[in-house]
């Protein structure tokens, strides 16, 4: 709870597909992961971070070369920190977590294994420290990160009950319908 002294804290979720970078001390990005990675990325030296949230690692080889897809993490990854150099970041002191990456469903293909293989070795071939992950599994994530000072809370959401598919009833025709 905020004082009387303090202004609130001002929350922003990140959504698939975006990215968002911040020095406000009070700013907190949020985001809720299934089988989605998403990256929070930290200069403690400029006290600065961004998170993204990427729903698949790469296009496949039938997309269109040049054409820019907002979903993917090789976009994202460098939107991210392409934002974060523009306001003075450096390459050299970013810090990364990484969260998400579940496979949600049982005997579906293997998305968030994927997406998570992609986002570690991403941050390898550009040589950026990662901290910490919490990757994979079959639960979902709620992550909250305070891009100013690169804390993070990830917390794991319950699985979801399988929800058995009930049989449509069809009633029988009462009466007529007009239609005009």
């Amino acid at each position: 709870m905020a004082s009387a002294n303090s202004p609130a804290s001002t929350h922003l979720t990140v959504l698939q597909g975006q990215f968002r970078v911040s020095a406000g001390p009070k700013v907190e990005l949020s985001t809720v992961l299934g089988s989605c990675v998403a990256t929070c990325l930290y200069d403690p030296v400029i006290e600065l971070g961004g998170m993204n949230h990427f729903l698949l690692s790469e296009p496949p080889a039938t997309h269109a070369r040049g054409e820019v897809d907002v979903h993917y993490g090789v976009y994202l990854m460098e939107m991210l920190i392409n934002e974060m150099l523009a306001y003075g970041a450096r390459k050299e002191r970013l810090r990364a977590h990484l969260y998400g990456g579940a496979n949600i469903r049982a005997g579906m293909q293997r998305i968030g294994t994927a997406n998570a293989e992609f986002a570690r070795g991403f941050l390898v071939r550009e040589r950026i420290e990662l901290m910490r992950e919490d990757l994979g599994g079959t639960c979902a994530r709620r992550v909250d990160f305070r891009p100013a000072s690169g804390l993070v809370r990830c917390r794991t959401v319950a699985e979801a009950p399988e929800v058995a598919v009930q049989p449509v009833v069809r009633r029988e025709p009462r009466g007529e319908v007009e239609l005009f």
